[in-house]
């Protein structure tokens, strides 16, 4: 029995010592993850940035541009609305249509509403006997 009491300790050791590798590596591994992925974030926040600085100089263009032949005034408000009216699109492409909206002829569902009414009967499909029996092939 002394010799299996050994070998019982011998185990709990080997367990104890896979565990601590297997953490290890995993630790190691979201480490390495987490520096990438740090990396490819800051990446985009300076694309970003620059992004934003360079429309920013394209509208000052466009208001000079424009200044040279308009009021001062007038050049910054066509600029202005023209960035209002690229952010409006900008931002409908990004909200792409509801894939739930009425379709043609249905009734539109009231904001708020917790599901779709009912509807009045069942559509009918041309050629389809709807009290026939229901095969299926």
């Amino acid at each position: 029995m002394d010799h299996l009491d050994h070998l019982e300790h011998l185990d709990k050791h080997l367990v104890e010592e896979l565990a601590q590798v297997a953490r290890e590596t995993v630790r190691d591994e979201l480490r390495e993850q987490t520096r990438r992925q740090r990396r490819t974030a800051l990446l985009y926040a300076a694309s970003g940035a620059v992004a934003l600085y360079a429309g920013g100089a394209l509208a000052l263009a466009l208001g000079l541009g424009l200044a040279a032949g308009l009021p001062g005034w007038a050049a910054a408000l066509i600029t202005a609305a023209i960035l209002g009216v690229i952010a409006y699109a900008l931002r409908g492409a990004a909200h792409p249509k509801h894939p739930h909206a009425a379709a043609v002829g249905e009734a539109a569902v009231p904001p708020g509403t917790p599901y779709p009414p009912m509807p009045s009967e069942a559509p009918l499909r041309p050629g389809i006997d709807p009290e026939g029996p229901h095969h299926r092939a």
